[in-house]
């Protein structure tokens, strides 16, 4: 390193690299539960291929009640509040103000990481080089997390990693090729439109590529009709090296986007005169590259089984969506979407390194084969694999064990705080409190044993949720005097609501692809609750009001910090929905 750019030193308990999504929401989830954390992201925005550089939309598990939630399900609500239009610099702001409010955590932007620091099997630090004060980035932590999605740390640290597709013998799996290969899915340069009220031309490129039916036929062909066409079939780099090739696939990429468009505007098969080209991905958004090898290798088999493992952390749900290698450059189907449940769990031991003792990763790059990794590499699901190991590495830090010893000592300390912060287990129910146990709960709405249930959503047909009008009222008289530190309830966000058209393919998105001049608004969920009465009674006699005002959140936390005998709430309003559901009711 040269003695001319300065070297900034930070120590932290935990190193977040990679600023998508899943590396997010292992920062926040740290720092909530009280690390100190430094994120150091290569780009100038966090969210990675959800951003407004890349403008993939986010995807999750299919189905009803399978919406991802905790904290991807605040950034999803706070975004439909802000972001009518779903508009993608508003979305960034989101994401940016995610971190920025975090005061426990210290985000550099623009900084790559270049290397790391070992002491044999642990790293002890990393160190980044940030293009903007041309300045290098040392951070020494305890625990460390690749959220990279090309696995940074794996070369740098001997993590043990894999690329390629298995061999169906290894795993004994179906989709997998008779024989191995280092083929990956590829890369694409998103591009999307806008429709004017008038007309536009369009002027290819020299060096666009040129396009007619004939040769996209017959998977690729643009529908300019459908509110979810977002081009993703442009896609190339399977067959090249996704890493080390990325500059010359970007340049192949740009020529496909271009070339797309051109035969969109000018080919006559379309009415797209009023048809603008608003944004060109010049960063190609990627799906697959390296993998890590943690203690379990999770394959097709588990996730068809519908990943019931002890020690489920997250859940997947998206279909094993295997692309084509070659991209646009074959006839054949760009993807195959084979069968996968949903939802399916996701166990913790493939969040962690099997050989570097304070490594954790999530994302598209944990430890499964190619086949699993082509159904859990959606963010959605990503976002969720970060919190689990934000929160995974606060535990480590609190009991100062390695991240093998929270699977050891602590999975269902774990667990239990994953859902206290409302992500869901497939299979699993939140164990209450005492406090709640031990209460005596009266209501003048319905179903009052469904607030303490453990579960925060509707499951099959249990509906697991009280239901009430506004006014109605919940209380709850301890069976002493206790300390309580805050109240939480679930409430109902309408976790099938529509963003995008009305087809279950395009449902869940917080953002938008093309852009028509018919394009509804959309708007916080009518089932949310707005403003919510909450009075406490102290152990003196007297009352606290601990009223809710304009909330967002699904996931309601109200501060109280004293000695309490009982605690009344009443829904004031919603967001337009007569019906008030509210799905747990825990206090701390």
């Amino acid at each position: 390193m040269s003695d001319v750019f300065k070297n900034h030193i930070h120590e932290c308990d935990l190193c977040v690299v990679g600023g998508g999504l899943s590396g997010m929401c292992a920062a926040i989830a740290a720092a909530r539960h009280g690390l100190s954390v430094v994120i150091m992201q290569d780009r100038p925005m966090f969210g990675g291929n959800a951003s407004s550089e890349v403008r993939m939309w986010v995807s999750g598990a299919i189905g009803d009640n399978n919406r991802e939630t905790g904290i991807m399900e605040e950034l999803a609500l706070e975004n439909l509040y802000r972001n009518p239009e779903r508009g993608f610099p508003i979305w960034d702001s989101v994401l940016y103000e995610a971190v920025m409010n975090e005061k426990n955590i210290t985000s550099l932007l623009n900084c790559s990481c270049l290397d790391a620091k070992m002491d044999e099997n642990r790293i002890v630090s990393v160190m980044g080089w940030q293009t903007t004060t041309q300045s290098f980035h040392t951070v020494k932590a305890k625990y460390f997390a690749d959220c990279s999605g090309d696995s940074i740390l794996a070369p740098l640290s001997g993590a043990e990693f894999r690329i390629g597709r298995e061999a169906r013998d290894e795993f004994d799996e179906s989709i997998a090729p008779i024989v191995s290969d280092k083929k990956t899915m590829g890369l694409t340069c998103l591009i999307q439109a806008r429709e004017l009220e008038r007309p536009v031309k369009y002027i290819a490129p020299v060096w666009a590529n040129k396009y007619t039916r004939e040769d996209l036929a017959p998977y690729r062909i643009p529908n300019m009709d459908d509110p979810a066409e977002n081009y993703w079939y442009m896609e190339l780099g399977g067959e090249y090296d996704s890493i080390a090739d990325t500059e010359m696939l970007r340049d192949m990429l740009l020529k496909v986007a271009f070339g797309i468009w051109d035969y969109i505007k000018n080919s006559g098969d379309y009415k797209a005169d009023n048809w603008s080209l608003e944004f060109v991905g010049f960063l190609p958004g990627k799906r697959e590259s390296r993998r890590y090898v943690g203690d379990y290798i999770m394959t097709q088999n588990d996730v068809r089984a519908e990943g019931k493992f002890h020690d489920t952390v997250a859940f997947g749900g998206w279909p094993m969506d295997d692309h084509n290698p070659a991209g646009i450059a074959t006839k054949e189907s760009p993807n195959i979407f084979h069968p996968a449940p949903s939802p399916f769990g996701i166990p913790y031991r493939v969040l962690y390194s099997v050989n570097i003792e304070n490594l954790f990763f999530a994302g598209r790059n944990i430890s499964l084969t190619h086949a699993a990794m082509s159904s859990t590499r959606v963010m959605a699901t990503c976002a969720l694999l970060g919190q689990a190991v934000g929160t995974a590495a606060a535990i480590a830090g609190k009991n100062g064990v390695s991240p093998r010893g929270v699977y050891e000592k602590h999975i269902a300390e774990l667990q239990e705080t994953l859902m206290y912060d409302d992500c869901y287990l497939p299979g699993f129910r939140e164990e209450m409190s005492e406090i709640v146990k031990n209460a005596k709960i009266t209501t003048d709405g319905k179903y009052i044993d469904r607030l303490i249930n453990g579960h925060h959503r509707k499951i099959g047909e249990n509906e697991n949720a009280w239901e009430g009008i506004c006014g109605n009222s919940i209380e709850l008289k301890l069976d002493c005097a206790r300390d309580v530190k805050e109240i939480r309830l679930v409430a109902d966000s309408d976790l099938n609501r529509l963003t995008i058209g009305a087809g279950a393919y395009v449902k869940n998105k917080p953002t938008i692809s093309n852009t028509s001049r018919t394009m509804p608004f959309v708007h916080l969920p009518e089932t949310l609750i707005r403003d919510l009465k909450v009075e406490v009674y102290l152990e003196d006699g007297s009352m606290l009001d601990a009223s809710v005002e304009n909330n967002k959140r699904r996931l309601i936390i109200i501060p109280i910090g004293k000695k309490i005998v009982g605690i009344k709430l009443t829904p004031v309003s919603t967001y337009g929905a007569e019906i008030v559901k509210i799905f747990s009711l825990n206090v701390k």
